[in-house]
Order: structure tokens, then C-alpha cells, then sequence
């Protein structure tokens, strides 16, 4: 009997095609959290609430901002939704709070570099954990949160009479208001200031609120970075911006960086030689060290000013605070200074005074103790670039302090020692380089500043590696001896044998950075460096671990900026991807010739799938993702692809024949993301959400699965440190 096929017979098995094909394209359920480091980057300023207690804020020059939740003791992080077109926004100039409404934050962000420039005003109604209102400001200023002066302000202010009017300082078009809570802005051309020399603008931004007449504040403040002798760098507003007028008697000498108002109706000013956080080499006349400066207290009703800098101290200054008990209590920091801080280190230091600066506690000298919160790698390091320090507004014994690696925080700033605690549970701000997930072992890390780690587990501070290099950006696994380990970063480069346990430097090494490859058994290294001259070498050792290695330049790599893989399982066999052109090295990497053409201005980083020979993986951004089975002589590019950033590979799936693969990109006709494949690239799960999109994997281009767990994913970022996803049903973090 002929069977006919109805529309009602197809209908149901439509329907169920249909459900599985959305089923396949629907993010699965991930957890997303940071990988613990424990700060490691610059906070640029801390912002208490005056309002609500335990409410303080933090920004960064590259991590975004935080929000401290003191039931947790932990920060949490504001813009993970941040997308990679918008990266440049995990750079926040300025963070502003409205003295009415404790849950309304406002951030200004942006960077010249990244995102084109875009510049935003971002308000929040819920502390941040929403972002209901992005004003794009771009046609009007632009802000570089990652530039000099980022300490400075804050050049945002809230008015403290009417919650609809805000003020913003720019770096190079003078001031701005806004009198609808952000939603536009117009120039208060009132104040005859745009550009300054070291193209920082305006420092800050003082609203006072005892001068609230007619429902706004009348007495503005603004703050302008440049010396006198350039014009005039402090300013006053009694009309709300109607007029402004140049502080009469103003100090000349130094570089306003922040500023407070106390109570008794005096405006105290930090002041340096620079913008800070550190000194400034361009070519500026006159030049800004940032190595003197002052503390200046102005009298508002008189305009008497007094010099109420510590005495014998002749140091830039920066972080100041009055207690909002106590007028006549402050604390000032100074900035850029190196002065011995606990013993063996050297950073700032605090000062206290309980009678208007008449006289300085030196709080360091008095006594200085530090708990590292089991972040062992801090205790080398000071606190430093001390931008801004905070009392407590509701506990004036506390108070915060910022730094170039994180926050500390003291619980009796008069006790004999001050205990400073570093306080980064949660507050993840790196530069992350390289990532390997050792089959059977640890998790190890090379990251900017602060060298890079040796992970045990996911949410446990762990050991930084030793001996220390500083910014380190290369790391090298051995394909078939995982035992054999390799990093380098500045001019020297460390080789362990036990997987990254201890290490050995490597003699005669040539060139400076750059990044590295060893052949599967672990017995040939490549490194590849940027030459003075701007162009790129690659050298090649067979004998790094002896006493005097000989290396050889590499024939084939010569002059792109090329970052070679060797092969998992055959050590003749390394690859590398060269602006649309695959090179293949079968002589032990040392020569390489050119084996097949793809689309050009893909990402750099190839990869090979673990445990195969000649599997080699492409990420070519808006070329798609190719893949090579016969060790790159000819490549297949997925037609499911539209976009990819970055790929890696992970233990496979229970029952899957094949590594599980990870992209940073896009199916076709899907968001950018996080995306799973365990079938080999046949078919993709998006595993994150918009509200975990980290500014995409920014300089270290990575995304990589945990090679021990399944479908846990690791992530670089431009600054938010190695970000991972694990399925929700697993209730903790697992051992990596």
C-alpha cells in the first residue's frame, strides 16, 4: 500500500525538528566567576556611600568597577556584561553616587584605544547591578580611564540638592552638565578651560552642600590639571556654573589631584607634580615627575588659604578624606613614593591629623603590619600609587586605600601598628597572557605585572611562580611530556620540569618577552620576540636546559609577529599562522614553510587538538574557524561559523569520541559568545549569557577547556583577569 505524506504528517516531525535545532542553539545553564588571583591591577579610586553603610564602590583603569558587599566581605564585579564591542568600557575615568537615592551609581568609561573611543556616561538605579541608562558621549568628550590622571577627581559629581543635575569634567573640552540624571549633556562654557598640557583636563569636580539654594548646590568647585604657570588650576562657582571665576591665591607650584570639604567649612586640596599615578615622560614643559607636592587647606567663607602639609615631607600627594564626625580629623596619602613601608618593601604612606593639619601622624612609621588574606604572592609588594584614600563614612576607625595591585583596608587606622588587609576577595583586576590546562595536573598561568600562577583550584589564591619575572608573557607546555615547562617575560626565562613546581632559569637567552613553543617531547624551544628595531625574530634551542644553550635563528618567521605550536604528539612538527598564510615547520621547528592560505587577520594563537598529530585549529575572527587534519597542509572551514575570535579544546564529554571544543564567536545567525562543540565542531551550545560577555578575550585571545574536568572553559580578558564557566549543576568549584 502506497503510503502519502500529508502536510499533517510532516507537521509533528517539523515541529520536533524545529525544537531540537532551537534545543541546540539555546545557552546551556553555566556558572560564571573569576579564576582567584586576588586583585593584581590598578584601582584607580574608591567611593564610599555617605548614605548607606557598607555601600563602597571601586574602579579600575582596565577591570571595570566593583561593589563591595560587606555581608560577603567580597567585591562584586559591575560590568561583566560588558560586550567585546564595548570593551573599552572596562576603563571607568570617574564614579559618581547621588547623595539622595544611596541605589543610583553613575560610571564614566571609556578608552582611546579600544571601542573606537567610544565614551559613556552609565546610570545605574540598582548599586550597579544594572545598567538601565548608557549615554553615549562620545561627539562631546572622551574619557582614556587607563591614562594618566585616572587617580585623580572625582570629575563626576551628583548635585546633592537635585538628583537630576549632573556634572562631569572632561580630559580635553572642559566641563559638562547634565539636567536629566545623564540622559544628555551640554557644555558649561561658563569655565574657560579645555585642554591642559598633559591632556588631562580637569582633576575634579566639588559640589558643596551646604550651599544648596533654590534646590541646587550654588558652589561648585573644579579642579584643573596643570601648574599655575600655565593658568590658573583651581576654580569657583558660587552661581551654580553660571560663572566661574580662577581661586584667588590659589597654590601655583603643584598639580591639584583631589580634594574634600569639611564641615567647619574648609576645602582641603592634595597636590603634585604630575597627574600621577606616576610620573609623566613625555615631552611637557614644564615637566611633571610627580615626585613633590603639598597640602593646601582653603578657607571657603574668607578664601584664606594655609599650607598644611606634614612637616619634612616633601612628597606629591594625592588621597585625602575628612572623617564626616570630625572636621578637624583627616587622612591624606602620598603618591608615587618609595619610601620603606614594613620593612622590606617600599610604597606610600598615610598620614593622620586630629587638628585641621596643624600636626601629621606618619601611620606607617608609627607602625605598619600587613594581612595578605591568603594572597601569599602580596607580601613582596607595597602599597603603592595610593591615589585615593576613604574613612569609613560610618565607621571613621576604618579606612580604604587603593593601589597598583588592589584595595587594603585597615579596621583601626590609630592602632599601634595599623594591620592593613588586603581586600580583593572578588575583585579580580589582571592582564592575563597565557593559559595551559596540564592533563593530570594544575592549571598554570602567565599574566602582566604580577608573573602568573600555578592553580590547584579554582577558588583558592594560588602561588605565584618563582622565581619572579614580573609581566610575563610566555608559556609553553610539552605536548606528550606535560612535565616539561617553559615561561619567559622581560630578559630572562625559567624552565621546570615538574610541571611548573620549581623552576630553572635558562642561560643565554635572546631577545626580551615574546612568547614560546616546545616540541611534544619537550626537547626543542622556540622563542619569539619583538626586536628593537620593530621587526620579529624567532630563535631555536635543542639544548636549553644545558649550561650553555646555542640558539639559532628559525628559518621561515622571519619578520611577522607570529606565535608558533608544536605538534601534541610528533616533535618534528610545529605551526604557525601568519596574516592569512600557515607555515609548518617537520624539521623540529627549524625552518618552516608556507603550506596553505586562509583568510588573513585571523587571531595568531593556533591550536592543536590534544593527543592527535596534525589536527590543527584557526580562529579567523570574521574569516570563520578552520580545521586541518593532515598537519596544515590543507584546511576545511566551517560553514556553521561565522565569526571566531578564539578556540581551544577540553577534556571530552562523557561518551564523546573527540575533545571538547571551545570558542570565543558566532554560529551563523547566533550572538557572540561562549560556544561548546562535542562533536567535533558539527554542532554548538552557547554556555554564557549577555550578562557574562567580560569584554570578550581581549590581548590573550584565549578560550580554553580545564583539560581534568568536564565542560569547565576558561577565558581571558582585556583586565577582568581568567574568567571561567562551569556547568550550574556542579554545586562548588572543582579542582582544575
Amino acid at each position: 500500500m502506497k503510503l502519502i505524506r500529508t502536510k499533517t504528517f510532516w507537521r509533528p516531525l517539523l515541529a520536533t525538528a524545529l525544537a531540537l535545532l532551537a534545543s541546540l542553539s539555546q545557552a546551556e545553564p553555566y556558572r560564571w566567576d573569576s579564576l582567584a588571583i586576588g586583585g593584581g591591577g590598578y584601582v584607580a579610586a574608591i567611593v564610599p556611600s555617605q548614605t548607606e553603610r557598607g555601600l563602597i564602590y571601586a574602579r579600575t583603569d582596565v577591570g571595570g568597577a566593583y561593589r563591595w558587599d560587606a555581608a560577603k566581605a567580597s567585591w562584586t564585579s559591575l560590568l561583566d556584561g560588558v560586550s567585546e564591542a564595548d570593551v573599552g568600557l572596562l576603563s571607568v575615568d570617574a564614579l559618581a553616587l547621588d547623595p539622595k537615592d544611596s541605589a543610583v551609581v553613575y560610571l564614566l568609561a571609556g578608552v582611546p584605544y579600544f571601542s573606537g573611543g567610544k565614551t559613556a556616561v552609565m546610570r545605574s538605579t540598582d548599586r550597579g547591578a544594572t545598567f538601565s541608562r548608557i549615554t553615549d558621549v562620545s561627539h562631546l568628550f572622551r574619557a582614556n580611564g587607563n591614562s594618566l590622571g585616572r587617580s585623580n577627581g572625582e570629575k563626576m559629581q551628583v548635585d546633592p540638592g537635585d538628583s537630576k543635575v549632573l556634572y562631569v569634567g572632561s580630559r580635553a573640552n572642559g566641563l559638562f552638565k547634565s539636567l536629566d540624571a545623564g540622559a544628555s549633556f551640554k557644555r558649561v562654557d561658563s569655565l574657560p578651560v579645555t585642554t591642559t598640557p598633559n591632556e588631562t583636563g580637569i582633576s575634579f569636580v566639588l559640589l558643596d552642600p551646604t550651599s544648596v539654594v533654590n534646590g541646587v548646590a550654588q558652589r561648585v568647585f573644579v579642579g584643573v590639571s596643570r601648574f599655575g604657570s600655565v593658568g590658573p588650576n583651581l576654580y569657583r562657582s558660587d552661581d551654580a556654573g553660571a560663572s566661574f571665576k580662577p581661586v584667588a591665591q590659589a597654590p601655583s607650584a603643584y598639580i591639584p589631584q583631589r580634594a574634600t570639604l569639611a564641615a567647619d567649612g574648609h576645602l582641603y586640596i592634595a597636590y603634585g607634580d604630575g597627574s600621577g599615578p606616576h610620573g609623566d615622560w613625555k615631552k611637557l614643559n614644564p615637566p611633571e615627575p610627580l615626585t613633590a607636592g603639598q597640602v593646601w587647606k582653603y578657607q571657603v567663607a574668607s578664601g584664606g588659604w594655609t599650607n598644611v602639609t606634614p612637616k619634612g615631607i616633601n612628597r606629591a600627594f594625592s588621597g585625602v578624606s575628612v572623617d564626616p564626625r570630625n572636621a578637624k580629623r583627616l587622612v591624606i596619602s602620598t603618591i608615587n613614593t618609595w619610601m620603606p613601608q614594613g620593612g622590606k618593601n617600599a610604597g606610600d604612606r598615610f598620614y593622620v591629623t586630629h587638628d585641621g593639619g596643624r600636626s601629621w601622624t606618619d601611620v606607617v612609621e608609627r607602625g605598619f603590619a600587613m594581612d595578605t588574606s591568603g594572597v601569599s604572592w602580596i607580601s613582596a609588594y607595597a602599597i603603592h600609587w595610593t591615589g585615593s584614600i576613604e574613612f569609613d563614612p560610618f565607621d571613621t576607625r576604618a579606612v580604604w586605600v587603593t593601589s597598583g595591585n588592589g584595595v587594603f583596608r585597615t579596621a583601626d587606622i590609630d592602632a599601634k601598628p595599623a594591620t592593613w588587609t588586603f581586600t580583593v576577595k572578588g575583585l579580580e583586576e589582571t592582564v592575563p597572557n597565557v593559559a595551559v590546562s596540564v592533563p593530570g595536573g594544575p592549571l598554570l598561568s602567565v599574566i602582566a605585572d604580577y608573573d602568573g600562577f600555578r592553580h590547584q583550584k579554582l577558588d583558592a589564591f594560588a602561588p605565584i611562580h618563582e622565581p619572579r619575572l614580573g609581566s610575563t608573557t610566555g608559556l609553553a607546555v610539552a605536548g606528550s611530556n606535560s612535565a616539561v615547562v617553559v615561561r619567559v617575560g622581560g630578559k630572562k626565562m625559567y624552565r621546570s620540569a615538574d610541571t611548573g613546581a620549581t623552576w630553572t632559569e635558562v642561560a643565554g637567552m635572546q631577545g626580551d618577552y615574546g612568547t614560546l613553543a616546545l616540541s611534544a617531547d619537550g626537547a626543542v624551544l622556540l622563542h619569539s620576540f619583538r626586536q628593537a628595531d620593530g621587526s620579529n625574530r624567532t630563535v631555536r634551542a635543542a639544548n636549553f636546559t644545558e649550561a650553555k644553550p646555542v640558539w639559532t635563528a628559525v628559518r621561515g618567521l622571519e619578520g611577522a609577529p607570529m606565535r608558533p605550536v608544536g605538534d601534541p604528539v610528533n616533535p618534528a612538527k610545529f605551526y604557525a599562522y601568519d596574516r592569512g598564510t600557515v607555515r609548518v615547520s617537520t624539521d623540529g621547528g627549524a625552518s618552516f614553510a608556507a603550506t596553505a592560505k586562509l583568510a588573513a587577520e585571523g587571531s595568531s594563537l593556533v591550536r592543536v587538538a590534544p593527543g592527535r598529530e596534525g589536527d590543527v585549529w584557526v580562529a579567523l575572527k570574521a574569516g570563520g574557524l578552520a580545521r586541518s587534519t593532515d598537519s596544515g597542509r590543507a584546511f576545511t572551514t566551517f560553514a556553521n561559523i561565522a565569526h571566531c575570535g578564539a578556540v581551544g579544546f577540553g577534556k571530552a564529554m562523557a561518551g564523546a569520541p573527540y575533545p571538547t571544543v571551545f570558542i570565543w564567536g558566532a554560529p551563523q545567525g547566533k550572538p557572540l559568545g561562549v560556544y561548546r562543540s562535542t562533536d567535533a565542531g558539527a554542532n554548538w551550545l552557547r554556555i554564557n549569557d549577555d550578562a557574562h560577555q567580560f569584554g570578550g578575550p581581549g590581548n590573550g585571545e584565549f578560550v580554553m577547556g580545564d583539560m581534568n574536568v568536564e565542560g569547565l572553559v576558561y577565558m581571558s580578558t582585556v583586565g577582568r583577569g581568567i574568567v571561567y564557566g562551569m556547568p550550574s549543576g556542579d554545586a562548588k568549584p572543582r579542582t582544575p
